[in-house]
Parts: C-alpha cells; structure tokens; sequence
C-alpha cells in the first residue's frame, strides 16, 4: 500500500454512478482542480457531514473552478437514497471495492464487510495529487473552507510568479 503525495499523478479510476453511467477519474476532472472524497458511508455522521458540507460549499467551489467528486462502498440504492437526502449536485459514486481503493490510493479499510475510512484529495488541473488526508477513523478529513482557501493561495502564488 503507498500512500499518494503531493506531485504524484492520481492513478486511473472508475466510479460507478447511480443510474449506471461511470466517472474515470481523473480524466474527467482534467482542466480544473478537483476534489475526490472516499467516505466510509452513509451510516456514518461525520460523512454527512463533510458530504453537507461540500454542497452547501458548491457555488462557491464552483466560482473557483473546483469540482467535487465522492464514493464509497455502499451500494447503488444507498447512495441514490443518501444523494436524494442531501441534495447533493456533484458526483457520488457507489459500489466502491475496498480492497482495490486500499491498493490504488492508501486508503485505509476497515469493519466487516470492509469499507473504505475518509480519505480526500486535492488534484490540480493536470490530475496530480496537491494535498491528500487519511483518516484512520471516523474523523480527520478534507473541509470545503481549507480547500477553497488553498486554491486561492495556489492562484496567488501563480499570479504573483508569472
């Protein structure tokens, strides 16, 4: 398991969306910075509340060029029922397998059956890793404000060496 860190190019993913289409990440989040959030699932209260988080977030993400793209291991009902109670715009994908998001990106897994802890990363406009955060329980995690104050400072610091 290696974990992913700044500079590293985010490794090919799938993300299977409610509905039966899929995400390819990080191809589909290329040209701006994006957001990937692991969650352990929808049972989880500190997940809702980063998922909330993110939505209300959304307009302000947005002006800033952000996309925001989030999946765990629940299944397709699960997670069409946790998008419809949250209202969430962006992306959520379903059916996550465990084992392959602990080899492809360090996430760490834990319970029986086996999920996915909280695990976030920023990537820049070319799919490379600009921060990342493991979590090794239920708290530890990416917020919408520290995401939205980075990319400010990244384009300042753009800005000021061009």
């Amino acid at each position: 398991m290696k974990l992913l860190s700044p500079g590293d190019t985010f490794p090919s993913l799938s993300v299977a969306l409610p509905g039966g289409d899929t995400l390819q990440l990080p191809t589909a989040l290329a040209g701006g910075h994006a957001v990937v959030l692991l969650f352990r699932g929808s049972w989880c209260p500190y997940c809702n509340a980063q998922l909330r988080a993110f939505q209300r977030a959304q307009p302000q993400l947005r002006e800033l060029g952000v996309r925001v793209v989030a999946l765990s291991v629940d299944d397709e009902a699960i997670t069409r029922a946790l998008i419809d109670r949250h209202g969430l715009t962006f992306p959520v994908g379903h059916s996550a397998d465990a084992g392959a998001l602990r080899a492809a990106l360090g996430a760490f897994v834990s319970g029986e059956p086996p999920y996915v802890e909280s695990t976030g990363f920023v990537l820049d406009p070319h799919g490379r890793v600009v921060v990342s955060v493991y979590s090794s329980n239920a708290i530890g995690r990416l917020v919408p404000d520290d995401v939205a104050g980075l990319i400010r400072y990244l384009r300042d610091r753009e800005s000021a060496a061009a």
